[in-house]
């Protein structure tokens, strides 16, 4: 028979989600900056990881108000991250796509004056008599 035990203090979780959170902007993803936390407070990735994810639900229930003005600038510093990475794939994929979508791609090429089957003027064939 097994018995579980709760070996974190709620304190300890608290502070081991508030660097979560305020680091991640450090780190290139989330799940790095959480290997980083939780090798040094020593519990497993992913329990940490479902720390992180239990406060974000309880954070969506409280008032904009009440959250932590640093949590707030993390969490808007990470939107702004992947905004930046968002219009970095944009501008690149039109600057790929864009020999491709000149005023000759939407309609094909018509040369003006006459048609490629007129003749010239002094050919027989093609002058009415």
């Amino acid at each position: 028979m097994s018995k579980t035990t709760n070996e974190y203090s709620p304190q300890v979780r608290e502070r081991a989600v508030r660097l979560v959170l305020d680091n991640q902007g450090q780190h290139e993803s989330r799940w790095s900056a959480i290997l980083s936390i939780s090798s040094k407070i020593g519990c497993a990735p992913q329990r940490l990881n479902e720390w992180v994810k239990k406060a974000e639900v309880a954070e969506k229930s409280e008032p904009l108000s009440a959250i932590a003005p640093r949590t707030m600038a993390s969490v808007l510093e990470r939107k702004n991250r992947e905004l930046k990475q968002a219009n970095e794939i944009l501008r690149k994929a039109s600057a790929y796509f864009a020999p491709l979508s000149g005023p000759c791609s939407a309609r094909p090429f018509r040369a003006t004056g006459r048609s490629s089957t007129a003749g010239p003027r002094h050919d027989r064939l093609y002058r009415r008599e």
